[in-house]
Formats: C-alpha cells, structure tokens, sequence
C-alpha cells in the first residue's frame, strides 16, 4: 500500500512496487517511484498527465526532499 505525506496540502505518495500513479494520485499529488534505475519524482498534471525528471535520484530522500520543494514552490504560487 502506498504511502502518503502532505506537505503545504500536496499529497506526496510513494509507490510500492507495482502499483501505478494514474491508480495512487489524483491532479496536483507528487509521486515518488523506485525503479532499477533509482527514485523518479512525478508530478501529476489536472487531467492525469504525468511528468518528471529527466533522471532519476539515487536515494529516497533526496526524491523526498525534492518533492517537497517542489509543494514548497507550488504553494507559494497559489
């Protein structure tokens, strides 16, 4: 089951394995996904579009700590 932490009322959600954003998130969350590659920051867009980094970061918390700047900024720019 996924995880949720809201940070400036963004809903920032980390995915198990297997689980998908478009099923965990709605418009305006943060999804933090592990893969081989290391941990993808993805925004989810109003009508279910996502986007994200072109790379991933090697560690949980720096995707973490990423995406709650990110909130911070969104918030600010509310």
């Amino acid at each position: 089951m996924s995880t949720v932490i809201q940070h400036r009322n963004i809903n920032i959600v980390t995915l198990l394995q297997g689980e998908t954003v478009s099923a965990q998130c709605g418009p305006g969350d943060i999804a933090l996904v592990q893969d081989a590659d290391g941990w993808w920051t993805n925004f989810v867009g109003d009508n279910g579009e996502v986007d994200s980094y072109d790379q991933p970061f090697d560690s949980y918390n720096k995707a973490l700590w990423t995406a709650k700047a990110a909130a911070e900024f969104s918030a600010e720019n509310e």
